[in-house]
């Protein structure tokens, strides 16, 4: 019996080791190489690599419901949406519970990914070390490479990105300032809330180019993703139908101060906040256009005003980056589209190539790969076989005129992903991939190249 294929794993994030334990389920030999010194990614809060974006009063926008691994329960005890601290100890009793931590090598960062030609990676790490692997599944996360748009001008005071920011208090003492946030997006709505409190800025503005609507968390006492539309619901309904919900909900956002959106409910990523609208509502937050230029002490918004500040909080999303790999294929492009993925894992002519986690699913990206690694581990295995390129091909074209079809041309809707009609449709692909591998016999499409470690 030929030797399975050793796997190369970048990140120790939920991504990372959700992937590590479906293929330790598998008994597919593997290593795990994360950059800091312990697990978490994203949600490791003051993580040492500078990689987390957590904030220390926040909490997750999904709740418990909906981002529970499927075969390890959240806290019974949970509030419906956890604090980041809650989330990281789930991510921690998770590894430990499945024995995942001794298969992964911690402050050793992937510095370079090669592809050999004939077929397989040379991996080279920051320890100085070179290793050989069979394939390579990229869990490095795309919430870390914080995106500053470029404005004409120059600001005197301290401009930070939210991916940065801690607290009211660091790394800039905003109490008592004038501050900006540039944004409307889930994070900003989260720090303009907190630091428009007036024991804190003197007067919190907030810059953005075009309106949003704002889901609130709760519906009839209830999160408001705990029971979405079934996934079997035609889009254009399912759309429908949430938009008079969400309308019915909140009113017209005009009523709160903000602008109004030229957009339906449902075709921008979805902002969630149970508080921004009472800050809004109360005074608390003063709402301003789209910046025109950068002007020393002050910002010269495109209505023509100007407002003096002491502070500017970029709230702008990210880059998604693959620093490790050094041809461009592989790379996102300048519009922040990453490669065209099959299941938005495969890319065609690489069959020794996984991207994990790369999408922007709603309601939940935490539980995303572990949803992928099926696809993963099943492949490796012999368990399931991708259908033709052509078929790849339109299938990757239907799925991202699907996915991200309705959304407005942004940089930050290249990835985005209805997690549940995902799910439903890779059940069915899983189906098909394995009568495709029984025809042909389970023939392993990466041999290993050498034998096989154990994987437990």
């Amino acid at each position: 019996m030929p030797a399975l294929p050793k796997v190369c794993i970048i990140g120790a994030g939920c991504s990372g080791f959700t992937t590590a334990k479906r293929l330790k389920d598998r008994g597919i030999p593997f290593d795990v190489f994360e950059a800091s010194d312990d697990i978490g990614g994203n949600w490791y809060f003051a993580n040492p690599n500078g990689m987390s974006s957590c904030y220390k009063s926040l909490h997750i926008d999904t709740s418990k419901w909906r981002l529970a691994f499927e075969d390890y329960p959240v806290p019974a005890d949970w509030p419906d949406y956890p604090h980041h601290a809650q989330l990281l100890q789930y991510f921690h009793d998770y590894v430990d519970h499945f024995g995942l931590r001794p298969h992964i090598a911690f402050n050793t960062r992937v510095e370079k990914a090669e592809r050999r030609a004939e077929g397989g990676w040379q991996v080279t790490l920051s320890t100085g070390e070179t290793r050989d692997y069979d394939a390579l599944a990229v869990a490095n996360g795309h919430h870390w490479a914080a995106r500053i748009p470029e404005y004409p001008g120059s600001f005197d005071g301290p401009q930070l990105h939210s991916h940065n920011y801690r607290s009211p208090f660091e790394p800039v003492d905003c109490v008592g300032k004038r501050v900006l946030v540039v944004g409307m997006g889930n994070s900003a709505m989260d720090i303009a809330s907190e630091l428009s409190q007036r024991p804190i800025a003197e007067r919190l503005f907030v810059s953005a180019r075009h309106g949003v609507w704002i889901f609130p968390k709760y519906f009839k006492g209830q999160p408001i993703d705990k029971n979405p539309a079934p996934a079997w619901m035609p889009k254009g309904l399912r759309q429908w139908l949430g938009g008079r919900m969400i309308r019915g909900l909140v009113g017209r956002m005009s009523d709160y101060g903000l602008p109004e959106p030229t957009i339906g409910p449902f075709e921008s990523h979805g902002t969630v906040s149970g508080e921004f609208l009472l800050r809004a509502g109360s005074g608390d937050i003063a709402m301003k256009p789209g910046i025109e230029r950068l002007d020393g002490d002050g910002v010269v918004f495109t209505d023509g005003s100007r407002e003096k500040l002491d502070v500017i909080v970029w709230a702008t999303g990210y880059d998604i980056k693959f620093p490790f790999f050094s041809d461009a294929a592989l790379q996102a492009d300048a519009e922040n589209r990453p490669p065209p993925l099959f299941k938005r894992i495969l890319k065609p002519g690489v069959p020794d190539l996984f991207y994990m986690g790369l999408a922007q699913p709603l309601p939940t990206l935490v539980n995303f790969a572990e949803q992928q690694s099926k696809l993963v581990a099943a492949y490796l295995a012999g368990d399931y076989v991708p259908p033709a390129p052509e078929e790849m091909a339109r299938v990757i074209r239907a799925d991202e005129e699907y996915y991200t079809g309705q959304y407005y041309k942004s940089r930050r809707h290249t990835i985005q992903l209805d997690f549940d009609h995902y799910v439903r449709h890779l059940k069915k692909e899983l189906a098909a991939g394995a009568r495709r591998a029984a025809a042909g016999g389970h023939k392993l499409p990466v041999p290993g190249r050498e034998p096989a470690e154990a994987a437990a």
